[in-house]
């Protein structure tokens, strides 16, 4: 079959054909019909984020995935069967951390696909069962691909990491991939004002048709004035940083109200830099990491989703042919489009 290999230790990406893999005790093998192009495979790619957990020279990317079981292995639960739609969780627990041997959460180094372990750009993949996330015949394949980490990360940031609540300010730095969904989960969760923050138009635009209630230029300079006066002169609740980039942080610190929080999503292997730790303190403030989402979440989304609270249809900016990959990666990269995400079809 088909996949896009990563070797890590060379530095390169390629196209490949490989054996169709079997799955094991637990497992399934999926036939892929949608897979996310996400910054992260970019990082991967360019050797800024390197895996973690990888034990093999090369991996196959891809950890926004959604398809057909196609082969059941053997100790899977019944309720999976040949032919049932499913996205699948973008990571799995260890099994083997302290945390994992004594049954809780969570657990202390997640394997993430695509990463760590092969992914879904590929006609087919491997999941263990306990990945699975059924998803109903009324959700395309490519909208359920983005789910797990496009959609599930910046709802872990918003609802979980960043407790944002009703009718208080939140603001959304870098209105892309997880940042257009940040900005729209916000909204449905009723955070009041929401402001956006992008130096693209464009992406200034989107963030106003996804929900935000102002869309601001960052390298404007009255930036700081113009988010004041969106929240009455109180500053913002939470920030989340959805772009990964330092200055983005050392801006979005200074539009926090007292007792702010500024929630990290986007990654960067850049260094935080705090100028003035006095006002930190003195304000309250509290910087925090995020990774990913929590157990549930993605079968939550989709329930969202089921139920009419939740419309992706907006989050497809287009789909290209798996062989097409590094192209994508490329308009991903070179912004071409300002994509929200483009998805890879085997």
């Amino acid at each position: 079959m088909l996949a896009g290999r990563l070797n890590p230790s060379a530095g390169t990406f390629e196209m490949k054909r490989v054996p169709v893999p079997e799955p094991g005790s637990g497992q399934v093998r999926i036939r892929v019909r949608a897979a996310g192009v996400c910054l992260s495979d970019v990082h991967l790619i360019d050797g800024s984020l390197p895996p973690a957990f990888l034990s093999e020279p090369e991996v196959t990317l891809g950890h926004e995935v959604a398809g057909e079981i196609d082969v059941v292995g053997p100790d899977v639960p019944e309720q999976w069967q040949p032919g049932t739609r499913v996205t699948l969780a973008a990571g799995e627990r260890c099994g083997r951390c302290p945390q994992c041997t004594r049954f809780r959460e969570p657990c202390l180094a997640v394997r993430t696909r695509g990463v760590d372990y092969d992914g879904g750009w590929a006609e087919y993949a491997i999941a263990t069962h306990h990945t699975l996330v059924a998803i109903p015949d009324s959700l395309p394949f490519e909208q359920a691909a983005i789910v797990p980490d496009a959609v599930s990360t910046p709802w872990g940031a918003v609802a979980g990491t960043g407790r944002a609540e009703p009718g208080r300010p939140a603001g959304v730095w870098g209105i892309g991939g997880l940042g257009a969904h940040a900005v729209q989960l916000l909204r449905m969760l009723g955070a009041a004002p929401i402001v956006a923050a992008d130096p693209l138009a464009s992406a200034r635009e989107r963030a106003l048709e996804f929900g935000a209630d102002f869309a601001f230029d960052p390298t404007a300079p009255d930036f700081g004035e113009q988010v004041l006066a969106a929240t009455g002169g109180g500053g913002l609740d939470v920030a989340y940083d959805m772009a990964g980039v330092g200055a983005v942080r050392s801006q979005a610190l200074k539009c926090l109200a007292r007792g702010g929080r500024l929630v990290l999503v986007g990654l960067t292997p850049e260094p935080l830099t705090v100028k003035n730790s006095i006002a930190l303190s003195v304000r309250g403030l509290k910087v925090i990491g995020h990774y990913g989402s929590a157990p549930g979440d993605v079968e939550r989304l989709v329930d969202l989703i089921r139920y009419g609270r939740l419309d992706l249809s907006k989050s497809i900016s287009g789909t290209l042919p798996l062989a097409e990959a590094p192209e994508a990666v490329r308009a991903l990269t070179d912004k071409t489009g300002n994509p929200i995400r483009l998805i890879l079809v085997p």
